[in-house]
């Protein structure tokens, strides 16, 4: 009986030290996300070590695109003509990314982010763990990147 009141007051707590995400912290999605690991529905993290390419965000008054780029060694992206839309919904207590593109729409919701974390969960109970990230220059030719 006592390790069940002892697993309940600890949900309690980590329930209750959710971050609410607020309309201000929006603005923090935009720029470069490179996925860490998805969580999947039934606890199991997936870590992801290396990625090809990242996830890149431009919103602004709750409407923009998120896109595909692959980081090249001189700090330039590879980028194509495939985008989604994005518009960024408020229901309750909670926040929403909606995409569509022509050929599907879903959603999905913005579990929590910061200046380094990202964290967005799919229909499915997937949540993906983001961290910031920017242009790559391993060439070593001392030119900044953008």
């Amino acid at each position: 009986m006592k390790s069940v009141l002892k697993i309940m007051l600890l949900s309690l707590f980590f329930v209750g030290c959710h971050q609410k995400v607020e309309p201000a912290d929006v603005a923090k999605i935009n720029g470069y996300w490179e996925i860490e690991k998805v969580v999947l529905d039934k606890g199991e993290d997936k870590d992801y070590k290396m990625n090809e390419s990242f996830d890149y965000f431009e919103i602004k008054d709750n409407k923009g695109i998120r896109k595909k780029v692959m980081p090249q060694l001189d700090g330039t992206f590879l980028v194509n003509d495939a985008f989604e839309k994005v518009t960024v919904r408020y229901d309750k207590d909670k926040v929403y990314l909606d995409y569509a593109t022509d050929y599907a729409k879903w959603t999905e919701e913005l579990i929590a982010i910061s200046d380094e974390e990202l964290v967005i969960e799919n229909a499915d109970k997937k949540e993906y763990h983001y961290k910031k990230t920017g242009p790559i220059n391993l060439m070593g030719d001392g030119k900044k990147t953008e």
